[in-house]
């Protein structure tokens, strides 16, 4: 799977974020990048391809060792967002943050954006997406072996419910803590706009997906947007994603 996962990665930056980021970010061939839950690292590999100055910060320490096997001159650290000591482990800021699917599940969601903004150069740019707190799979019940992974809205009923149902379908004894916990940790599309706005955080570009850009890799699906309608926007979008740009104050 971490293989899968690999080459996944490597395939959707080259077909798609790197030409995102080419077009929507000045000269970005020459920023200095830091991408926040890197992974195996596939993203950084491409960009180190291309002769780029790419840093990651990882919290899981064997997907570190996966990345490092696949090339040993990754920069990566593993490390926490939330860790008030990151920015000087990571000694120096940087010109663009990336940061996939990755926001929903801190728990923490003030201290990684407070250190967001002391890692980020001003003018500096914020790549972030996610799948809001209220979307139809925010809980990630696609990790179910039953036809519970399509499912929408389960992480919305009561854990009791949801344990009585996966037991039922032979699902493993913590399937339904896992997809609560998702939820518990997720973050709304409102939420994640206030968190940017009060550290001036200034959208560049955002775009809300029925079918994800990912899902054209995945699983041949096209890409499909979405219109930001309030309150609607939390509970169909399958994915918000947004470039932002660090305005000083």
């Amino acid at each position: 799977m971490a293989e899968k996962h690999f080459y996944e990665q490597k395939e959707f930056t080259r077909n798609y974020l790197l030409p995102y980021f080419q077009k929507n970010i000045p000269n970005f061939h020459k920023a200095r990048v830091l991408e926040v839950g890197c992974a195996e690292g596939g993203l950084m590999e491409v960009l180190l391809e291309l002769g780029m100055d790419v840093h990651g910060v990882e919290i899981s320490g064997e997907r570190v060792n996966i990345a490092k096997e696949k090339n040993p001159k990754l920069n990566i650290l593993v490390g926490d967002i939330t860790d008030s000591q990151l920015p000087q482990k990571l000694e120096g800021k940087f010109d663009v943050i990336i940061m996939r699917e990755v926001i929903e599940h801190v728990p923490d969601k003030h201290a990684a954006f407070n250190n967001l903004e002391k890692l980020l150069n001003d003018r500096g740019f914020l790549f972030m997406s996610f799948p809001p707190k209220l979307s139809p799979f925010a809980g990630h019940q696609q990790i179910a072996k039953s036809y519970l992974k399509f499912i929408p809205y389960l992480h919305l009923l009561p854990k009791s419910l949801l344990k009585q149902i996966a037991s039922s379908l032979g699902e493993k004894n913590d399937y339904a803590d896992e997809i609560k916990l998702h939820y518990s940790t997720g973050i709304t599309i409102n939420d994640f706009e206030y968190h940017c706005a009060i550290r001036n955080f200034i959208p560049v570009k955002k775009e809300l997906f029925l079918f994800r850009p990912i899902y054209v890799l995945r699983f041949g699906l096209p890409k499909i947007k979405l219109p930001d309608i309030p309150v609607i926007r939390e509970c169909i979008s399958f994915g918000c994603e947004t470039l932002l740009q660090k305005i000083p104050f």
